[in-house]
């Protein structure tokens, strides 16, 4: 009996991972995260019990775990997104662990990685960032410390904010400093979604084009100059001068 914390993806059914896909349609218990996982993602199970663990508290959850471990059932215990980031999974291995119950991880497709294809956008180009800071706004339980969107924006790295829609003048005060008003900001509700939107801005006029568009939850930020690089550098990866395993050169 196995436990398998699968990564649904950002909310579009078909941005699971295949193996994802085949242990939901195999396992017998499902336990998803309702609030977040769309029913579509479990169409074809064949499970003789599916609970929706929205409403349910840690405890709850985990009794439901160890009843299916108890009858050697496989549970398919779906989070949105990818389990790792922002998931939860935490405190839930740590009691499975401590009950002795298997489990495995099967990543899944990140919001951040769905906001920027629906941008159109490449996090990461050569000359303009070179790294992607994913993080959260801390409201409701504090950041550790060092991990202040002050601290991190002093690195002007690409950044996916979660969870900071609601705070978005105080996260605009925060990333002036470092960014300046004219870098490129979105702000991105239910990517992938049915009825996903999003606008881009800048530091300067974010803040009211959100407020036109009455986003005020589930939305992913992201800054950086990479979402309008005007000119950058070509990669090295295809530059004919460039010699790699794969393309030598001709001695």
């Amino acid at each position: 009996m196995t436990v398998y914390f699968i990564g649904a993806g950002p909310g579009d059914p078909e941005l699971i991972t295949v193996k994802g896909q085949r242990l939901i349609r195999s396992c017998p218990v499902i336990l998803y995260a309702g609030s977040l996982v769309p029913e579509a993602v479990l169409q074809g199970h064949n499970a003789e019990q599916v609970i929706n663990t929205a409403e349910l508290h840690l405890s709850e959850i985990i009794a439901l775990l160890s009843q299916a471990h108890e009858r050697g059932q496989d549970v398919a215990r779906v989070h949105s997104g990818d389990p790792s980031l922002y998931g939860a999974i935490g405190e839930q291995i740590r009691e499975l662990r401590a009950l002795g119950i298997p489990f495995e991880i099967i990543p899944g497709v990140t919001a951040t990685a769905a906001c920027a294809a629906l941008l159109e956008s490449e996090l990461t180009l050569p000359g303009i960032a070179q790294t992607v800071i994913l993080t959260r706004y801390g409201t409701t339980s504090p950041m550790p410390e060092g991990e202040q969107l002050q601290d991190l924006a002093r690195h002007r790295a690409t950044m996916a904010i979660h969870l900071g829609v609601r705070q978005l003048p105080a996260i605009v005060a925060e990333l002036l400093p470092h960014y300046g008003a004219d870098c490129p900001i979105a702000v991105i509700h239910r990517a992938s979604w049915p009825d996903q939107d999003w606008v881009l801005g800048t530091l300067a006029d974010i803040e009211t084009k959100v407020a036109a568009k009455g986003f005020r939850r589930t939305a992913l930020i992201l800054v950086g100059r990479v979402l309008d690089p005007g000119v950058f550098a070509e990669s090295a990866l295809y530059d004919s001068a460039h010699r790699h395993l794969y393309r030598p050169g001709n001695d």
